[in-house]
C-alpha cells in the first residue's frame, strides 16, 4: 500500500511508520520536519496541517492515517483536500470523546461529548486557550467531521493508554522508572483493580490490517484482552528492570486526604470509589474495563505486557532527564513524606 501519515515522528505515528515499513508498504509522511531524525526510507514533505496543504494536492495515497488530528478546523482541512485522494482514513481518535466512564463495560454506542466546529473554532483562535481542557470534545468533533468529509471510508480508533518507547507523556515511563530505582515505591489504590492499556505495536500492527482491508468504523482500541490488575503490571516492571523494589500500598482515602492528584502524579490511577475531580459526581468506574470486543473480533492482538514494558525500559535507559523534566509522576520528595506518613499511621 502507499500509505500518507500526517505527523508520523512521535511516539505511535514513529512506531506506525516503523511496521508499515517492515511490511514493505510505501510510506509519506507529512509533518513540520521539528522530530524526524531517526526517521528512514520514508518520503517526508515537510508542511503545517495549520497552514497551507498544497503539497498533498495532486497526490494519491490507498490509506491515510492521521494521528496529530486534534484541533478539529485542521482535520477539517485535511479530509476535505484528502477525500478525492486516499480510499481509506485511519483517524486517532481517544476513549476521551466519552462523556464519562461512570459505567463498566461501555461500547462504542455510549454517548460522546458534543461541540459545534464554530465553538471550537472560537476556543482555538488564541494558540494558548485552553485547548486540553476540551481534548474529549475536539476529538469527537473531530470524528464526526472526517466521517462527514469521507462518508463510509473513515476508521475512527478510539485508543485508551497507549504504550511503548518515545512516550512523550512520560506515564508508562515513569511507573519503569521508579520501579527500576528500586526501594519503597507509593503504589495506588486497590492493588487487584484493574489497568487497561495498549501497546503501540499492536496497534500498528491492527491498523494496517484494517487498512488493508479498507475497514471503517468506529472502534475501542484498549486492552489487553485479560484482566491485567495493577499489581500485575507493577509486579512485571519489577521483573522487568531487575529492581529490589518493594511496593507500599496507599488506599484512595489516603490518596486523597492528601491531595494526590490520579493519573497526572500517579499515572494509570484512578479512583474506584471517589469522583477524580470535584466537578465530577460519581466515581469513574468505567475507566478501565472499556469494551473492546468489536476491535478483537476484528483481529486486534496483544503481545505479552512484560516486553512492552521491556521495550520501554530499554529505550528508557538512553534518557538523561531531570527531576523537573518528567512530565508525569510525583516528586521524588512528595513520595518519601507521603510513605514516612504511611509508615507513622501504622
Amino acid at each position: 500500500m502507499k500509505i500518507l501519515v500526517l505527523g508520523g515522528s512521535r511516539f505511535l505515528g514513529r512506531t506506525f511508520v516503523e511496521e508499515a515499513l517492515a511490511e514493505n508498504h510505501e510510506v509519506t509522511v507529512f509533518n513540520r520536519g521539528n522530530q524526524n531524525e531517526g526517521l528512514k526510507d520514508v518520503e517526508i514533505i515537510t508542511g503545517d496541517r495549520f497552514g497551507d496543504l498544497k503539497e498533498l494536492e495532486n497526490r494519491y495515497w490507498d490509506a491515510v492515517l492521521d494521528t496529530s488530528g486534534f484541533i478539529p478546523f485542521t482535520v477539517q482541512n485535511s479530509t476535505q483536500v484528502l477525500k478525492d485522494r486516499v480510499n481509506q482514513y485511519t483517524f486517532i481518535s481517544s476513549i476521551s470523546v466519552y462523556k464519562d466512564w461512570i459505567p463498566e463495560n461501555l461500547n462504542e454506542t455510549y454517548p460522546v461529548l458534543e461541540m459545534t466546529l464554530e465553538k471550537a473554532k472560537e476556543l482555538t483562535k488564541d494558540v494558548n486557550g485552553p485547548v486540553y481542557e476540551y481534548y474529549g470534545h475536539f476529538k469527537a468533533l473531530c470524528e464526526r467531521i472526517a466521517e462527514k468529509n469521507l462518508p463510509g471510508r473513515v476508521l475512527n480508533v478510539r485508543a485508551g493508554q497507549l504504550i511503548g518507547p518515545h512516550d512523550y507523556t512520560d506515564r508508562i515511563p515513569y511507573w519503569v522508572h521508579r520501579i527500576s530505582k528500586g526501594g519503597k515505591v507509593l503504589a495506588p489504590g486497590n492493588p487487584e483493580r484493574r489497568v487497561q492499556l495498549i501497546d503501540n505495536q499492536d496497534l500498528s500492527k491492527w491498523i494496517l490490517s484494517m487498512m488493508k482491508n479498507q475497514a471503517a468504523g468506529t472502534f475501542n482500541a484498549t486492552g489487553p484482552d485479560y484482566s491485567l490488575s495493577m499489581k500485575q503490571f507493577l509486579d512485571a516492571c519489577i521483573k522487568i528492570t531487575g529492581s529490589n523494589a518493594e511496593l507500599v500500598w496507599a488506599d484512595e482515602k489516603f490518596l486523597a486526604d492528601q491531595g494526590v492528584a490520579p493519573w497526572t502524579e500517579m499515572p494509570l490511577y484512578v479512583p474506584e470509589n471517589y469522583p477524580i475531580s470535584p466537578d465530577v459526581e460519581k466515581p469513574w468506574k468505567g475507566t478501565f474495563s472499556i469494551n473492546i470486543d468489536k476491535a478483537v473480533s476484528s483481529g486486534l492482538t496483544f503481545r505479552p505486557v512484560e516486553e512492552s514494558i521491556a521495550d520501554i525500559y530499554a529505550w528508557e535507559k538512553t534518557r538523561t532527564l531531570s527531576a523537573d523534566d518528567w512530565k508525569s509522576g510525583m516528586q521524588v520528595e512528595k513520595e518519601k513524606a507521603l510513605l514516612d506518613l504511611l509508615r507513622n499511621n501504622k
